[in-house]
């Protein structure tokens, strides 16, 4: 593939200078996802018809081609185009006629970067422009983890707080089943201050009746 370039750079040295294909820009840079606009300039003659014209632009990576746009006497074929550029380029007639071949290549992708090279033949002469294009991952791809290691953080903050609170509520539970087996145990071992306890609440009231009764006996002798 290197030495099909090669061939082509020669041929195109070799080729009167009448006929010349230029590049807008020798070198593009683009993010991943983003679109943009390739062109070349060749020479036109008024009195040629586009009929004669024959243009096959190709991406080249390592020693592998992909065609990225394709006319054949005049006309596009849009089945020469590689799968990989499907649906993603979009061609200007009317700048072709004038000697210009604008694509726009849309949603671009990392194995998008390469070298891109344009042939044009006509029945007036031949030549090749070339250009390379270089795409940068998406800036949201570059740092994947950020989003997850704050959340992680947050979720691990209030995970913490959670557990905060389970265990100082066992604890208040486990404060609480003490105390009533404390008592309990408590009631168990001295049973006779309860019957006690009751048998003066019950005895009170009646030994206040009974001096009552003495104070009115008291008062109906007197």
């Amino acid at each position: 593939m290197i030495c099909r370039i090669l061939l082509l750079i020669i041929l195109t040295s070799c080729v009167s200078g009448s006929f010349v294909v230029n590049v807008t820009q020798t070198c593009y840079q683009a993010e991943e996802n983003h679109n943009i606009t390739l062109e070349w300039t060749f020479t036109t003659k008024p009195d040629r018809s586009t009929q004669t014209l024959n243009v096959l632009c190709e991406l080249f990576i390592s020693d592998k081609s992909s065609v990225l746009y394709h006319v054949h006497e005049g006309v596009e074929v849009s089945e020469s185009q590689d799968e990989k550029f499907s649906g993603r380029v979009q061609s200007d007639k009317d700048a072709l006629r004038e000697g210009r071949i604008r694509l726009q290549l849309s949603r671009l992708r990392t194995d998008d970067s390469g070298v891109y090279l344009c042939e044009v033949n006509t029945d007036y002469g031949f030549s090749v422009g070339r250009c390379r294009l270089n795409i940068t991952a998406a800036a949201d791809q570059l740092q994947p983890h950020r989003p997850t290691t704050k959340t992680t953080t947050e979720i691990g903050g209030m995970t913490g707080f959670y557990i905060l609170m389970g265990v100082l509520a066992a604890l208040l539970a486990l404060f609480a089943i003490l105390l009533v087996v404390f008592r309990n145990e408590e009631r168990i071992q001295n049973p006779i201050a309860d019957v006690q306890m009751l048998s003066f609440l019950w005895e009170k009231p009646i030994s206040t009746d009974r001096n009552l009764q003495s104070k009115n006996n008291y008062y109906k002798e007197a």
